[in-house]
């Protein structure tokens, strides 16, 4: 007996890594493995809380997995420091003995730095969500997930797309989701001149109203906006809540729309030029 206890002792105490004041015995070894274990199943258990919360809004899903990255991150931040003493390394004695390593790291990293302040920003002020819908450089993207660094979201194409936080943050961008869920669009369309105006506008109306993805029915308008060069030119607005796809449902409307002009005898009209010869 009192031999198996000295040789798990031993076992316990035996030296995996030693570089004098830090070192890794098996034993500390088992609590790192411990705190690491742990630390992964209270997250698991906090998300799952959560997300099975009842009564929850579309709008609160986004906040909720801006609070579940705060935490994981927290929760990681927080063992890895643990780690770090078991094996004993002081975080203070490391930061102040490499500060001139951590200097110029900190000049080559500059861009990452500012990505990883970005998020944070993300995810606490809680203006862009998982879920929103932004608009930059000409693309459209749904956000899948806001991360430390960068965040990824997928385009209209089902392109995935991986962005830098920073750019979130500081270039001019669109949140199509940020206030409400409708939002209003439009479709312009120009008719020959001697169309009946008010049969147009009724037509586009109707046209718009075929259409299921149509939000607030009551709120479809045409408006006669202008006299164009060769046409006269039509607006229609609506609202829908379908806004990353909202250009199959514009090209949807527009073939409702084509068919009924032709139902209705309505001319769209195509650019035409005169060419005089001179003898």
């Amino acid at each position: 007996m009192e031999k198996s206890k000295h040789t798990l002792e031993y076992l316990l105490n035996y030296k995996i890594v030693d570089f004098g004041s830090i070192y890794l015995t098996t034993e500390k070894l088992l609590v790192i493995v411990l705190i690491v274990i742990v630390t992964k199943a209270l997250l698991l258990i906090f998300r799952r809380s959560l997300l099975k919360a009842k009564g929850l809004k579309d709008k609160d899903v986004g906040n909720l997995f801006a609070i579940i990255q705060i935490v994981n991150y927290v929760g990681w931040t927080i063992s890895l420091i643990i780690i770090l003493n078991t094996i004993g390394i002081k975080l203070t004695v490391l930061i102040t003995s490499s500060a001139a390593l951590l200097v110029g790291a900190g000049l080559g990293l500059q861009q990452t730095f500012n990505d990883f302040i970005s998020g944070v920003i993300l995810l606490i002020e809680g203006k862009t969500k998982v879920g929103d819908i932004l608009q930059f450089d000409n693309d459209v993207v749904m956000l899948k997930e806001i991360g430390l660094r960068t965040s990824e979201g997928i385009n209209r194409d089902n392109i995935t797309i991986i962005i830098p936080n920073s750019k979130i943050i500081n270039d001019k961008v669109i949140n199509w989701s940020h206030q409400q869920k409708k939002t209003r669009f439009r479709i312009d369309v120009g008719v020959a001149y001697g169309s009946d105006v008010d049969l147009v506008i009724k037509v586009l109306e109707e046209s718009a109203l075929e259409h299921p993805d149509i939000f607030d029915k009551a709120s479809v308008e045409a408006r006669f906006i202008d006299f164009g060069d060769s046409s006269l030119n039509f607006q229609l607005l609506f609202y829908s809540k379908n806004i990353f796809r909202i250009e199959r449902v514009k090209s949807d409307i527009r073939k409702i729309i084509n068919r009924n002009f032709i139902k209705h005898n309505i001319t769209v009209p195509f650019p035409q030029l005169d060419v005089y010869l001179k003898k």
